[in-house]
């Protein structure tokens, strides 16, 4: 199982090698961080908890700096991260606290599924929130041609529960499924992947699939520094 965070960036069109155009979805991925291990025993849930995102020291605080104590990476001091996941994972994983993984774990012609939260519009009415066709202009209907018109029912004397009516719309967590990695850019950490992604821009966007396995980043070890003492050159007192 491959997952990563991201931030949806804007939607470009790309060509193929057949010439053929392809709409497709800028996103931000990564570099993710794993900040905690759950498991079912401790937690109640086995999951990985990631980060994603750069943050100043200054905007955290202290319950969040302490659960990010002691993640070192490629020798800096404990990080700081924008945002926290919770990503479900059914078997045991080979992740551990400071793992870190990048969009290369992605190759281009996969198959994921994107997961992202919906515009929001405020409160609409039934016509633009669920289509309803509204009723006659004229013959005794005043005011009446975007209402939605009766929603009792006859024998049980209440409302059903899930009746289409006015409501708040949008901003609600939207999953796509069976969508196209087109191209993979590690050096900038992009992902174009074909289609439509819910959310607006700068929106987080979750990029799963249920196929392969997440590969770490290796650093280099810090080379080991030499102290070297400079010896003052010998002064003759008889030269003037």
């Amino acid at each position: 199982m491959k997952f990563i965070l991201g931030k949806k960036l804007n939607m470009l069109q790309v060509f193929r090698e057949d010439g053929t155009v392809v709409p497709v979805t800028k996103v931000e991925a990564g570099p993710c961080v794993v900040t905690q291990i759950k498991t079912a025993d401790k937690n109640g849930v086995s999951a990985v908890q990631i980060g994603f995102g750069a943050q100043k020291r200054f905007r955290l605080n202290k319950p969040a700096l302490g659960h990010l104590k002691g993640i070192n990476v490629n020798g800096d001091e404990t990080i700081t991260v924008r945002m926290l996941r919770d990503q479900r994972v059914n078997e045991s994983t080979d992740l551990k606290r400071g793992d870190v993984f990048s969009v290369k774990i992605f190759t281009p012609g996969e198959k994921v599924q994107v997961i992202g939260t919906s515009k929001g519009k405020g409160f609409q009415g039934v016509v633009k929130r669920h289509g309803f066709h509204g009723g006659p202009a004229t013959h005794g209907h005043k005011d009446n041609s975007r209402a939605p018109g009766s929603i009792g029912a006859g024998g049980v004397q209440r409302v059903f529960k899930g009746m289409r009516m006015a409501g708040h719309m949008g901003d609600a967590r939207i999953t796509v499924k069976n969508l196209e990695i087109v191209s993979v850019h590690p050096e900038t950490n992009e992902v174009l992947i074909k289609g439509a992604l819910p959310g607006a821009r700068g929106g987080i966007v979750l990029i799963s699939t249920n196929e392969g396995k997440i590969e770490i980043e290796k650093f280099a070890e810090p080379a080991a520094v030499e102290s070297v003492v400079e010896q003052a050159p010998e002064v003759n007192p008889t030269s003037n």
